[in-house]
């Protein structure tokens, strides 16, 4: 793809060809199942780290446990359960101090250096998501979470969206795996998509040319590469275009089961652009701006893709089909 002197560009209007006869059902379910293999070494991406703080705790659940995060007075991350050691109350309800969070209902101190039995779990901090690791037996631990390239994050744009559906992780892997509903089931966000090459097992990745709709008939080519570094992820690289190097990662969460015995699972897609363009320097400088911005359109394309998801998994429990 030739590198345009002005990234943006008229999308010419164009008949949608169909596109059921490239999106084979047994292609994806291979790229799938080959994505499921990686070790993922224990760990879960569990939110934005922006959204853990040294103010408050944070609570969430993982993997149908029940976990509390927040940060020290250095800024660490301190990841554990969320359950007090001494009755069970929410330590997400608790206030932090002095590094500790103080459950509300006694006032027990839990922390990484406490006594009280609460011990903090392995976690991760990469500048854009937090991590948690939950060791079992079926697979062997890892130091940190893995993790496809970014750019670096000084002087990029980042931005981390999170919806939950009623699926399991397969399931958003799997929509993630099949570029050939952009254009028809996102007509508002892609226009002229055209699907390269698809993964073998010696080159795991869809090579994928699309243009993104800025608005109207306005949009940016680029081609994209889509990975899968871990298990619960799909990695959308910008390789050649506006924006070469940006990634979006798709990280799927399971999160437990609800009242109801179905599964959910969180969607976090973190957005992390860069552009070698003079202009991009200024955008990085107003990036508290461009964040709503940035989340306000990946929500709008998770709301249409869970319901993919969603719809997926349904079929599939009707049926009796793990």
């Amino acid at each position: 793809m030739a590198k345009q002197r002005w990234p943006v560009q008229r999308v010419p209007r164009k008949v949608l060809r169909p596109t059921f006869a490239q999106a084979v059902p047994e292609l994806i379910a291979s790229a799938a199942k080959r994505a499921e293999a990686r070790p993922s070494g224990n760990w879960y991406a569990f939110a934005a780290s922006a959204d853990v703080r040294g103010s408050r705790p944070l609570g969430t659940r993982v993997a149908g446990r029940e976990l509390v995060a927040w940060r020290d007075r250095d800024a660490a991350l301190i990841v554990g359960p969320g359950e007090c050691p001494h009755l069970g109350a929410s330590l997400a309800d608790g206030k932090i101090v002095c590094d500790a969070v103080v459950c509300r209902w006694h006032g027990l101190p839990v922390g990484k250096n406490s006594r009280s039995g609460w011990e903090p779990l392995p976690g991760h901090d990469d500048g854009v998501l937090v991590w948690v690791r939950l060791d079992g037996a079926d697979e062997a631990a890892l130091p940190e979470p893995v993790l496809g390239p970014r750019p670096a994050l000084p002087g990029s744009v980042s931005a981390v969206t999170r919806l939950v559906g009623v699926c399991e992780p397969g399931d958003i892997v799997a929509n993630r795996l099949d570029p050939w509903h952009g254009a028809w089931f996102h007509p508002y966000s892609f226009a002229n998509l055209d699907v390269v090459s698809t993964p073998t097992e010696e080159d795991d990745k869809f090579v994928v040319d699309v243009t993104f709709r800025l608005g109207g008939r306005i949009g940016v080519p680029v081609r994209a590469e889509f990975s899968c570094p871990d298990p619960r992820t799909v990695t959308m690289s910008i390789v050649d275009g506006e924006g070469a190097g940006s990634v979006v990662e798709t990280h799927a969460t399971p999160l437990g089961r609800g009242q109801d015995g179905r599964p959910r699972t969180a969607v976090l897609e973190a957005v992390v652009a860069t552009s070698q363009r003079p202009g991009f320097a200024i955008a990085s400088k107003v990036s508290p701006l461009l964040r709503p911005l940035m989340r306000r359109a990946a929500t709008r394309l998770w709301r249409d893709d869970l319901a993919y998801a969603e719809r997926r998994y349904a079929l599939r429990s009707e049926s009796g089909q793990r």
